[in-house]
């Protein structure tokens, strides 16, 4: 009797160490391995010259999917068709998901490229002539960058006590010029060069369409909150991928990338350090 219950006992708990083992196996093996990154170009770029090659190695099998606007990245990371994004800056993250009711953490950021104000009529602010137009962003944030980089360099003002980050054309108190503000999605905006003006456009944008960072007119100063990151749904925020995405753009190989094909970007204020 006492042999049967010690023979009892002893493939109990061959089991129950036996499933122990099992599920951590289990834990271990249902890490996220395959991976679908999004961006706008050119950080859908970044994502495929800096960050892949590095989660590769790290054994990921990596996708880079390139949008070419702000709504669908988002959306595909809300509904699981994305596991992380690079395309936004964190005022447009947070207005964003709370107009969308999504919730969104922001990762790290990444050098990004300024908006700037491009002519084909105008090489400098000074020859801009009364009653110009004006192509400017129609989302929020975007529209209030581009108002700014105006007013940072004295062609309108605003009231002081107007959030820079928020200005519209009705905060404009001062525009002696009379310009005349035209809101464009902003992906369109390098198209509207042949029939406006100006156009204040999106580095991202304005690479895709071929133009030169270094040709505007003049370009904006970026606070920390207008620096575009990763972002992923902020359930996946402590996940050992987000950790690995983290960690490759912290890499060295990711700063020889920035410098070598990202030149002119504006760095992240880590990245300065």
């Amino acid at each position: 009797m006492k042999k049967t219950l010690w023979v009892f006992l002893s493939i109990l708990v061959i089991s129950v160490l036996s499933a122990c083992g099992s599920s951590e196996g289990a834990a271990s093996g249902d890490e996220k391995k395959e991976l679908v990154l999004g961006g706008t170009i050119p950080y859908s770029d970044m994502l495929k010259e800096g960050v892949k090659p590095y989660l590769e190695e790290l054994g990921y099998t990596v996708t880079v999917k390139e949008f070419n606007d702000y709504v669908q990245p988002n959306i595909a990371l809300d509904n699981g068709s994305l596991d992380a994004n690079l395309f936004q800056h964190l005022v447009y993250m947070e207005a964003f998901a709370e107009e969308n009711d999504m919730k969104l953490s922001s990762v790290i950021t990444v050098p990004t490229a300024p908006i700037g104000i491009y002519s084909n009529k105008y090489k400098a602010l000074d020859d801009i002539e009364k009653g110009s137009t004006v192509a400017i962003a129609n989302d929020p944030t975007n529209l209030a960058r581009g108002l700014t980089v105006f007013a940072d360099n004295g062609v309108i003002e605003f009231s002081s006590d107007v959030d820079p980050l928020k200005a519209t054309v009705k905060d404009i108190t001062s525009n002696p010029k009379e310009l005349k503000f035209e809101p464009v999605e902003a992906a369109q905006l390098p198209r509207t060069l042949e029939s406006v003006d100006l156009a204040a456009i999106n580095g991202n944008f304005a690479i895709s369409a071929g133009l030169d960072l270094t040709t505007a007119i003049v370009r904006d100063k970026l606070p920390e909150n207008i620096i575009n990151r990763v972002v992923v749904n902020t359930e996946d925020l402590d996940k050992q991928y987000v950790k690995d995405i983290k960690e490759a753009i912290q890499s060295d190989e990711f700063k020889k990338v920035i410098e070598e094909k990202f030149r002119g970007f504006h760095k992240p204020d880590w990245m300065s350090e």
